[in-house]
C-alpha cells in the first residue's frame, strides 16, 4: 500500500507534468525566418505570435513558445531538435 507521501508526490508530479513548458533558446546559426516558420508549422502559432516569440528569443536569450503536459510537448520538442533548434521542456 502506498504512503500517503508518495501519493501526494504521484500528485504533484500528473499537476506538474499539465504545467510544463516548451521553451526555445537563442542560438547563432537559426535565421529569424526560420525560427517564425518552425513556430509556425510546428506549434500552430499565427505569424504574429511567432514573430513575437522569435524576438523574445533573440533579445532574452529563450522564450517559452508552448505549454501543456510533457507527453504533448516531447513530439513538438523532437521536431525542433530535428530542425536544429536548441529546446527544453521545464
Amino acid at each position: 500500500m502506498a504512503s500517503v507521501k508518495e501519493n501526494l508526490l504521484e500528485e504533484t508530479d500528473v499537476l506538474s507534468d499539465r504545467q510544463k513548458n516548451l521553451v526555445l533558446f537563442n542560438d547563432d546559426f537559426n535565421t529569424f525566418d526560420f525560427v517564425i516558420d518552425t513556430l509556425i508549422e510546428v506549434c500552430g502559432h499565427s505569424i504574429e505570435q511567432a514573430e513575437t516569440c522569435t524576438w523574445i528569443v533573440h533579445y532574452k536569450g529563450k522564450c517559452a513558445v508552448k505549454s501543456g503536459s510533457a507527453y504533448e510537448l516531447k513530439p513538438v520538442y523532437q521536431e525542433f531538435v530535428n530542425r536544429n533548434l536548441t529546446a527544453s521542456i521545464e
